[in-house]
């Protein structure tokens, strides 16, 4: 696709902070991005309300068709990626890349030092969005089996690996410039 052709369906992308009201919308949007794991919709606008400064939602034309919810980990400089959802819509236009660029460049992810994320050994679209990520950000890539089938979900669930991002320091990116 030419640039041309790419401007038009990204000229009306916006992200922001998600606000209570997003919390139905993204909700729905989860729905219809299967496998994700589905949550309340009272879960969703808690994210909205709660979790708005380390999460994004994207807009396009007016509709939302991205999300990222996250949050800092208790006593660590880590943000924790809990869900990414790319409508249908939205597909091909390097939206998740996008929206984890966006968040990571927030002020209040200022001391945030490693990126985290869960990924089930099987998810190709998830681990490529956070290898991306990482060769982007300049950081490294690492994982380990975390949540277990077993140990977790009682063998009802794929076990979820544990990625983490390393992230540079500010000054060791000036110095690669």
């Amino acid at each position: 696709m030419s640039k041309e052709q790419e401007r038009p369906r990204t000229k009306g992308l916006h992200l922001r902070k998600p606000i209570s009201e997003d919390g139905a919308a993204i909700w729905e949007l989860i729905r219809e991005c299967k496998p994700l794991d589905e949550n309340s919709m009272y879960c969703n606008l808690l994210q909205c309300d709660h979790f708005s400064d380390t999460s994004v939602v994207a807009e396009l034309d007016g509709e939302i068709v991205g999300w990222i919810s996250g949050y800092i980990v208790p006593n660590e400089e880590a943000l924790f990626v809990w869900q990414v959802a790319v409508s249908a819509r939205a597909r091909g236009l390097g939206l998740g890349g996008k929206m984890l660029d966006h968040l990571i460049e927030r002020e209040e992810c200022g001391d945030v030092s490693a990126l985290k994320t869960t990924i089930t050994e099987d998810n190709d679209a998830s681990w490529g969005l956070f290898k991306s990520f990482a060769r982007r950000q300049g950081g490294e890539l690492t994982d380990e089996a975390h949540y277990t089938e077993e140990d977790h979900f009682g063998g009802r669930h794929d076990t979820e690996h544990m990625v983490t991002i390393d992230l540079p320091e500010e000054e060791d990116m000036a110095s690669a410039a």
